[in-house]
Protein backbone atom coordinates (compact mmCIF):
# COMPACT_ATOMS: atom_id res chain seq x y z
CA UNK A 1 0.00 0.00 0.00
CA UNK A 2 0.92 3.79 -0.78
CA UNK A 3 1.96 6.10 2.51
CA UNK A 4 0.09 9.09 2.23
CA UNK A 5 -0.67 12.32 4.13
CA UNK A 6 -3.50 13.00 5.90
CA UNK A 7 -4.22 16.12 3.77
CA UNK A 8 -2.75 13.96 0.43
CA UNK A 9 -5.45 11.53 1.89
CA UNK A 10 -8.40 13.75 1.37
CA UNK A 11 -7.40 15.44 -2.03
CA UNK A 12 -7.11 11.90 -3.38
CA UNK A 13 -10.18 10.66 -2.34
CA UNK A 14 -11.80 14.11 -3.63
CA UNK A 15 -10.16 14.08 -7.33
CA UNK A 16 -11.22 10.25 -7.82
CA UNK A 17 -14.99 11.51 -7.01
CA UNK A 18 -14.56 14.48 -9.34
CA UNK A 19 -13.25 12.42 -12.25
CA UNK A 20 -16.42 9.87 -11.73
CA UNK A 21 -19.23 12.46 -10.79
CA UNK A 22 -19.08 15.91 -12.32
CA UNK A 23 -21.96 17.22 -10.19
CA UNK A 24 -19.45 17.14 -7.54
CA UNK A 25 -17.76 21.12 -6.92
CA UNK A 26 -16.00 22.23 -3.85
CA UNK A 27 -16.12 26.35 -3.18
CA UNK A 28 -15.21 28.05 -0.34
CA UNK A 29 -12.26 30.71 0.95
CA UNK A 30 -9.33 30.71 -1.62
CA UNK A 31 -9.92 27.28 -2.17
CA UNK A 32 -8.24 27.51 -5.98
CA UNK A 33 -5.13 28.81 -3.98
CA UNK A 34 -5.34 25.75 -1.10
CA UNK A 35 -6.23 23.00 -3.73
CA UNK A 36 -3.91 24.18 -6.65
CA UNK A 37 -4.15 20.19 -8.11
CA UNK A 38 -7.81 19.86 -8.17
CA UNK A 39 -8.04 23.37 -10.17
CA UNK A 40 -5.59 22.40 -12.71
CA UNK A 41 -7.48 18.94 -13.28
CA UNK A 42 -10.71 20.12 -12.97
CA UNK A 43 -10.65 24.05 -13.69
CA UNK A 44 -12.29 27.52 -12.16
CA UNK A 45 -16.26 26.13 -12.96
CA UNK A 46 -15.86 22.97 -10.20
CA UNK A 47 -13.26 24.82 -7.86
CA UNK A 48 -15.06 27.87 -6.98
CA UNK A 49 -13.65 31.11 -4.71
CA UNK A 50 -16.29 32.70 -2.77
CA UNK A 51 -15.87 35.68 -1.02
CA UNK A 52 -15.46 35.78 2.99
CA UNK A 53 -19.22 34.95 3.91
CA UNK A 54 -19.53 31.52 5.44
CA UNK A 55 -23.40 32.01 5.85
CA UNK A 56 -23.25 33.09 2.33
CA UNK A 57 -21.41 30.13 0.68
CA UNK A 58 -22.44 27.45 3.00
CA UNK A 59 -26.66 28.76 2.13
CA UNK A 60 -25.31 29.18 -1.68
CA UNK A 61 -24.03 25.23 -1.39
CA UNK A 62 -27.38 24.29 0.53
CA UNK A 63 -29.31 25.10 -2.24
CA UNK A 64 -27.18 23.97 -4.75
CA UNK A 65 -27.23 20.58 -3.85
CA UNK A 66 -30.90 20.78 -3.55
CA UNK A 67 -30.64 21.94 -7.32
CA UNK A 68 -28.49 18.57 -7.91
CA UNK A 69 -24.77 19.35 -7.44
CA UNK A 70 -23.09 17.70 -4.64
CA UNK A 71 -20.79 20.46 -3.51
CA UNK A 72 -18.05 20.20 -0.92
CA UNK A 73 -17.72 23.29 0.85
CA UNK A 74 -15.16 24.66 3.06
CA UNK A 75 -15.32 26.64 5.94
CA UNK A 76 -11.66 26.60 6.62
CA UNK A 77 -12.20 26.11 10.69
CA UNK A 78 -15.26 24.54 12.55
CA UNK A 79 -15.28 27.88 14.73
CA UNK A 80 -16.66 29.69 11.61
CA UNK A 81 -19.82 27.61 11.05
CA UNK A 82 -21.36 29.83 14.11
CA UNK A 83 -22.33 32.06 11.26
CA UNK A 84 -23.69 29.10 8.77
CA UNK A 85 -26.18 27.93 11.35
CA UNK A 86 -29.25 28.83 9.85
CA UNK A 87 -28.44 27.02 6.96
CA UNK A 88 -27.42 24.09 8.51
CA UNK A 89 -29.32 24.06 11.62
CA UNK A 90 -32.94 25.36 9.99
CA UNK A 91 -32.77 24.10 6.59
CA UNK A 92 -29.90 21.30 5.60
CA UNK A 93 -30.45 19.17 8.45
CA UNK A 94 -34.12 19.36 8.27
CA UNK A 95 -34.62 18.91 4.70
CA UNK A 96 -35.31 15.69 4.15
CA UNK A 97 -37.89 15.34 7.48
CA UNK A 98 -39.74 18.29 6.17
CA UNK A 99 -40.51 16.99 2.67
CA UNK A 100 -41.18 13.76 3.53
CA UNK A 101 -38.15 12.50 1.63
CA UNK A 102 -38.69 14.64 -1.57
CA UNK A 103 -35.84 16.83 -1.06
CA UNK A 104 -32.42 15.99 -0.23
CA UNK A 105 -29.39 18.20 0.44
CA UNK A 106 -26.18 16.07 -0.44
CA UNK A 107 -23.54 19.02 0.66
CA UNK A 108 -20.66 17.99 2.61
CA UNK A 109 -18.97 21.20 4.84
CA UNK A 110 -15.45 20.83 5.66
CA UNK A 111 -13.42 22.26 7.91
CA UNK A 112 -10.45 22.43 10.01
CA UNK A 113 -10.67 21.40 14.07
CA UNK A 114 -9.08 21.25 17.43
CA UNK A 115 -6.07 23.22 19.04
CA UNK A 116 -2.44 21.93 20.05
CA UNK A 117 -0.92 24.81 18.89
CA UNK A 118 -1.67 28.29 20.45
CA UNK A 119 -4.77 29.77 18.60
CA UNK A 120 -6.96 30.59 21.55
CA UNK A 121 -10.61 29.43 21.61
CA UNK A 122 -12.31 31.01 18.58
CA UNK A 123 -9.78 29.16 16.44
CA UNK A 124 -9.15 25.76 18.56
CA UNK A 125 -12.67 24.56 18.93
CA UNK A 126 -13.83 20.74 17.97
CA UNK A 127 -17.53 21.21 18.25
CA UNK A 128 -18.10 17.68 17.00
CA UNK A 129 -20.73 17.16 20.08
CA UNK A 130 -22.55 20.41 19.00
CA UNK A 131 -22.96 19.88 15.54
CA UNK A 132 -23.51 16.33 16.58
CA UNK A 133 -26.66 17.31 18.58
CA UNK A 134 -28.62 18.53 15.37
CA UNK A 135 -30.69 15.53 14.29
CA UNK A 136 -30.66 15.26 10.30
CA UNK A 137 -26.81 15.81 10.62
CA UNK A 138 -23.62 13.32 9.90
CA UNK A 139 -20.78 13.94 11.99
CA UNK A 140 -17.34 12.55 10.89
CA UNK A 141 -14.52 13.05 12.49
CA UNK A 142 -11.23 10.12 10.80
CA UNK A 143 -7.98 9.92 12.57
CA UNK A 144 -5.42 8.73 9.82
CA UNK A 145 -5.26 9.13 6.42
CA UNK A 146 -6.66 5.88 5.53
CA UNK A 147 -9.84 6.89 7.11
CA UNK A 148 -9.82 10.45 6.00
CA UNK A 149 -9.96 9.39 1.87
CA UNK A 150 -12.22 7.05 2.70
CA UNK A 151 -14.69 9.37 4.89
CA UNK A 152 -14.65 12.24 2.57
CA UNK A 153 -15.99 9.56 -0.04
CA UNK A 154 -18.20 8.68 2.04
CA UNK A 155 -19.27 11.68 2.80
CA UNK A 156 -19.84 13.01 -0.68
CA UNK A 157 -21.65 10.23 -1.87
CA UNK A 158 -24.11 10.31 0.85
CA UNK A 159 -27.47 11.85 0.16
CA UNK A 160 -27.79 14.66 3.41
CA UNK A 161 -25.43 16.71 5.18
CA UNK A 162 -22.17 16.19 6.53
CA UNK A 163 -20.01 17.61 8.59
CA UNK A 164 -16.48 16.59 7.64
CA UNK A 165 -14.16 17.78 10.35
CA UNK A 166 -10.26 17.71 10.47
CA UNK A 167 -8.08 17.83 13.43
CA UNK A 168 -5.41 20.26 12.25
CA UNK A 169 -2.75 18.43 14.12
CA UNK A 170 -3.25 15.68 11.89
CA UNK A 171 -3.03 17.76 8.38
CA UNK A 172 0.96 18.39 7.23
CA UNK A 173 -0.71 21.43 5.32
CA UNK A 174 -2.40 23.01 8.03
CA UNK A 175 0.86 22.52 10.46
CA UNK A 176 2.69 24.43 7.57
CA UNK A 177 -0.12 27.21 7.86
CA UNK A 178 -0.29 27.64 11.72
CA UNK A 179 3.50 27.04 12.28
CA UNK A 180 3.79 30.35 10.42
CA UNK A 181 4.19 34.30 11.46
CA UNK A 182 6.22 33.68 14.28
CA UNK A 183 5.13 30.15 15.49
CA UNK A 184 8.28 28.38 14.09
CA UNK A 185 10.27 27.68 17.47
CA UNK A 186 6.41 26.39 18.46
CA UNK A 187 6.81 22.14 18.93
CA UNK A 188 3.57 20.65 18.03
CA UNK A 189 2.70 16.90 19.76
CA UNK A 190 1.96 15.11 16.36
CA UNK A 191 0.87 12.00 16.12
CA UNK A 192 3.25 10.50 13.75
CA UNK A 193 0.44 7.40 12.51
CA UNK A 194 -2.10 10.03 12.29
CA UNK A 195 -0.16 12.21 9.99
CA UNK A 196 0.93 9.69 7.37
CA UNK A 197 0.02 6.22 6.85
CA UNK A 198 -0.70 3.55 4.13
CA UNK A 199 -3.53 4.04 2.01
CA UNK A 200 -4.99 1.84 -0.45
CA UNK A 201 -5.06 2.53 -4.19
CA UNK A 202 -7.95 2.98 -4.96
CA UNK A 203 -10.41 4.49 -2.98
CA UNK A 204 -13.44 2.75 -0.98
CA UNK A 205 -16.39 4.54 1.35
CA UNK A 206 -15.45 4.39 4.90
CA UNK A 207 -18.72 3.02 6.30
CA UNK A 208 -20.34 6.06 7.82
CA UNK A 209 -21.45 5.19 11.50
CA UNK A 210 -19.09 2.43 11.69
CA UNK A 211 -16.96 2.90 14.32
CA UNK A 212 -13.38 0.56 14.71
CA UNK A 213 -11.36 -1.22 17.66
CA UNK A 214 -7.95 0.40 17.27
CA UNK A 215 -6.24 -2.16 20.02
CA UNK A 216 -7.84 -4.72 22.25
CA UNK A 217 -8.43 -4.79 25.85
CA UNK A 218 -9.57 -6.59 28.77
CA UNK A 219 -9.83 -4.39 31.75
CA UNK A 220 -10.44 -1.05 30.83
CA UNK A 221 -11.86 0.36 27.16
CA UNK A 222 -11.24 3.80 26.10
CA UNK A 223 -13.54 5.62 23.61
CA UNK A 224 -12.27 8.18 21.68
CA UNK A 225 -12.25 10.47 17.76
CA UNK A 226 -9.76 12.19 15.98
CA UNK A 227 -6.13 13.14 17.37
CA UNK A 228 -7.56 11.78 20.86
CA UNK A 229 -7.54 8.16 19.62
CA UNK A 230 -3.67 8.53 19.10
CA UNK A 231 -3.19 10.01 23.05
CA UNK A 232 -5.31 7.08 23.96
CA UNK A 233 -3.52 4.72 22.05
CA UNK A 234 -0.33 6.11 24.01
CA UNK A 235 -1.94 5.95 27.24
CA UNK A 236 -2.65 2.34 26.91
CA UNK A 237 0.77 1.47 25.77
CA UNK A 238 1.92 2.96 29.28
CA UNK A 239 -0.87 1.29 31.10
CA UNK A 240 -0.01 -1.95 29.75
CA UNK A 241 3.49 -1.59 31.70
CA UNK A 242 1.69 -1.73 34.97
CA UNK A 243 -0.55 -4.88 34.00
CA UNK A 244 -3.44 -3.47 32.57
CA UNK A 245 -5.01 -4.34 29.10
CA UNK A 246 -6.73 -0.96 27.60
CA UNK A 247 -8.61 -1.45 24.52
CA UNK A 248 -9.04 2.11 22.17
CA UNK A 249 -11.96 2.54 20.29
CA UNK A 250 -11.77 5.32 17.16
CA UNK A 251 -15.47 6.47 16.60
CA UNK A 252 -15.22 7.95 13.51
CA UNK A 253 -18.97 9.21 12.61
CA UNK A 254 -19.61 10.72 16.19
CA UNK A 255 -23.37 11.18 14.54
CA UNK A 256 -24.66 8.70 14.16
CA UNK A 257 -22.98 6.73 16.61
CA UNK A 258 -22.15 2.96 16.26
CA UNK A 259 -24.36 2.23 19.32
CA UNK A 260 -23.60 -1.96 19.00
CA UNK A 261 -19.49 -1.75 19.08
CA UNK A 262 -19.65 0.95 21.92
CA UNK A 263 -21.51 -0.99 24.16
CA UNK A 264 -20.31 -4.11 23.27
CA UNK A 265 -16.50 -2.97 23.94
CA UNK A 266 -17.56 -1.68 27.34
CA UNK A 267 -19.44 -5.02 28.69
CA UNK A 268 -16.46 -7.15 28.20
CA UNK A 269 -14.53 -4.65 30.05
CA UNK A 270 -16.73 -2.69 33.47
CA UNK A 271 -14.51 0.09 32.76
CA UNK A 272 -14.70 3.14 30.49
CA UNK A 273 -12.54 6.59 29.68
CA UNK A 274 -13.74 8.63 27.26
CA UNK A 275 -11.42 11.18 25.80
CA UNK A 276 -12.99 13.73 24.04
CA UNK A 277 -11.32 17.20 22.74
CA UNK A 278 -14.79 18.85 22.76
CA UNK A 279 -16.27 20.64 25.58
CA UNK A 280 -16.94 18.16 28.93
CA UNK A 281 -20.63 19.68 29.62
CA UNK A 282 -23.43 18.46 27.59
CA UNK A 283 -21.30 16.63 24.76
CA UNK A 284 -20.17 13.30 23.45
CA UNK A 285 -18.94 12.19 26.44
CA UNK A 286 -22.09 12.56 28.32
CA UNK A 287 -24.14 10.68 25.77
CA UNK A 288 -21.70 8.16 26.07
CA UNK A 289 -22.07 7.32 29.44
CA UNK A 290 -26.28 7.38 28.47
CA UNK A 291 -25.77 4.93 26.08
CA UNK A 292 -23.94 2.94 27.82
CA UNK A 293 -26.38 2.71 31.25
CA UNK A 294 -29.24 3.00 29.00
CA UNK A 295 -27.88 -0.29 27.53
CA UNK A 296 -28.01 -1.98 31.53
CA UNK A 297 -24.12 -2.16 31.51
CA UNK A 298 -22.70 -1.60 34.89
CA UNK A 299 -19.61 0.37 34.69
CA UNK A 300 -16.94 1.89 36.22
CA UNK A 301 -16.86 5.81 34.38
CA UNK A 302 -14.27 9.05 33.84
CA UNK A 303 -13.46 11.18 31.02
CA UNK A 304 -11.24 13.59 29.85
CA UNK A 305 -12.56 16.75 28.21
CA UNK A 306 -11.81 20.56 27.47
CA UNK A 307 -13.86 21.62 30.25
CA UNK A 308 -13.18 25.62 29.85
CA UNK A 309 -13.13 28.31 26.90
CA UNK A 310 -9.54 27.26 25.40
CA UNK A 311 -7.04 29.63 26.73
CA UNK A 312 -4.54 31.56 23.94
CA UNK A 313 -1.35 30.81 26.69
CA UNK A 314 0.51 27.59 25.43
CA UNK A 315 1.40 26.75 29.19
CA UNK A 316 -2.53 26.95 29.76
CA UNK A 317 -3.50 25.47 26.72
CA UNK A 318 -2.09 22.48 27.34
CA UNK A 319 -3.26 21.70 30.69
CA UNK A 320 -6.77 22.46 29.53
CA UNK A 321 -6.87 20.16 26.48
CA UNK A 322 -6.75 16.43 26.63
CA UNK A 323 -3.09 15.10 27.05
CA UNK A 324 -1.30 11.95 27.28
CA UNK A 325 -0.80 11.94 31.25
CA UNK A 326 -4.44 12.98 32.21
CA UNK A 327 -5.55 9.91 30.45
CA UNK A 328 -3.09 7.66 32.09
CA UNK A 329 -4.55 9.54 35.49
CA UNK A 330 -8.08 9.21 34.98
CA UNK A 331 -7.98 5.54 33.77
CA UNK A 332 -5.87 4.52 36.99
CA UNK A 333 -8.44 6.13 38.83
CA UNK A 334 -11.53 4.53 37.02
CA UNK A 335 -9.40 1.27 37.41
CA UNK A 336 -9.04 1.67 41.25
CA UNK A 337 -11.77 2.47 42.12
Amino acid sequence: MEVMSFADAIEGALAQAMAHDPRIVILGEDVQGQRLNLLARFGEKRILNTPISESAFVGAAVSAAMAGLRPVVEVMMVDFTGVTMDALLNHAAKLDTFSGGKWKAPVVVRAACGGGYGDGGQHEQSLWGWLAHIPGLTVVVPSNPADAGGLMLAAIEYDGPVIYLEHKLLSDYWLEAVGAGGRDTVQYDVPAEGEHGPVPKVWKPVPLAQAVIRRDGDDLTIISVGVGVHRSLEAAQILEKDGFSVGVIDIRTVAPLDKKTLTNAVSKTGHLVVVDEDYEAFGLSGELAAIILEAGIQVKYGRVCTRDTIPYSRDLEDKTLPNTQRIVNTALKVLNE
